[in-house]
């Protein structure tokens, strides 16, 4: 694997100042690169950092940092703002595309779990990604939601959150507390050591669960013709599911690749081998391969 060395970097977005972690391949030449996007309420020391340092060590520039409202980035403090994360997303590449040591043509973007929604929207709107990947990806859907909740019961959640929009709950709580993410699976990986970092806090607004409502990731799938798609998911999922997952990849038009991983629970693929390794393997196969393409061979 190639040495790798990481600085501490800040941008802008929309004059908001985000915090990142910029991970360099050693090897002295300009390189493909990959903005991440990571779970909801993540921060970049948690399951971004582990995927960047990896993307990193196979040969990619890779950028973990703190969206707007989380971590050490500004902004309204933890709360989910969907179209401010795709501004946060569309700085990033900007920031990717100047460095001297990213090849600007030649820049893709990576999602884990939330974030896997949110890198293919980003990708359906800015024609400078060239390739996308979503890993363990919640593709979200408000038509989904709606059919499976009932139309009454989805709209009534959402008036819900809205009366209390500005009021903080738990991201995670054990024993079936009220949390953001509830159940003992969440719990287990950000209430215990294994996500510990210090810039990540237990709490979101009411408000963010409308934005993960009424975000659309499944819609863009006939937007992506012309960027190539991979899906690495566990064949189990209570959190994101597989099924969505399918759907993203099959109305998805032209380049596209999906990986199954016998992964038993979601967070498997946050921090537990053999998946992450799996995962970003495949992933850096991936881009390696799709950013070197020309626009000719991605459409063909």
């Amino acid at each position: 694997m190639t040495a790798v060395k990481a600085e501490r970097i800040t941008f802008s977005s929309e004059g908001i100042e985000l915090v990142g972690r910029l991970w360099l391949p050693d090897t002295g030449d300009p390189r493909p690169a990959v903005a991440l996007t990571g779970p909801f309420t993540g921060v970049k020391e948690q399951v971004l950092g582990t995927y960047a340092e990896l993307l990193a060590r196979a040969g990619l520039v890779a950028l973990a940092f703190d969206h707007r409202g989380f971590g050490e980035s500004g902004g309204r403090r933890q709360h989910e703002d969907g179209q401010g994360k795709l501004a946060d997303l569309r700085a990033a590449v900007g920031v990717l595309a100047g460095r001297p040591e990213v090849r600007p043509a030649q820049i893709g973007v990576v999602g884990i779990c939330l974030g896997g929604g949110y890198a293919v929207r980003a990708a359906a709107t800015d024609s400078r990604v060239k390739a996308v990947a979503g890993i363990a990806g919640a593709f979200n859907s408000p038509a989904r939601f709606a059919q499976s909740m009932g139309v009454d019961a989805y709209r009534s959640a959402l008036g819900g959150f809205l009366d209390r929009y500005d009021e903080y709950i738990p991201a995670v709580a054990s024993d079936g507390g009220e949390a953001a993410m509830a159940g003992d699976e969440p719990y287990a990986y950000y209430g215990t050591a294994r996500s510990a970092s210090p810039y990540w806090r237990n709490e979101v607004t009411r408000g963010s669960l409308h934005s993960l409502m009424t975000f659309d990731a499944l819609g863009a799938a006939d937007l992506l013709a012309a960027t190539p798609l991979l899906i690495v998911h566990g064949r189990t999922d209570a959190y994101c599911s597989p099924e969505q997952a399918r759907e993203l990849y099959e109305r998805k038009p032209g380049d596209k690749q999906i990986l199954w991983l016998d992964a038993d629970r979601h967070i498997d693929l946050y921090d537990t081998e053999p998946h992450v390794s799996q995962a970003a393997q495949a992933t850096a196969d991936f881009l390696h391969r799709s950013l070197s393409r020309s626009p000719a061979e991605v459409v063909a």
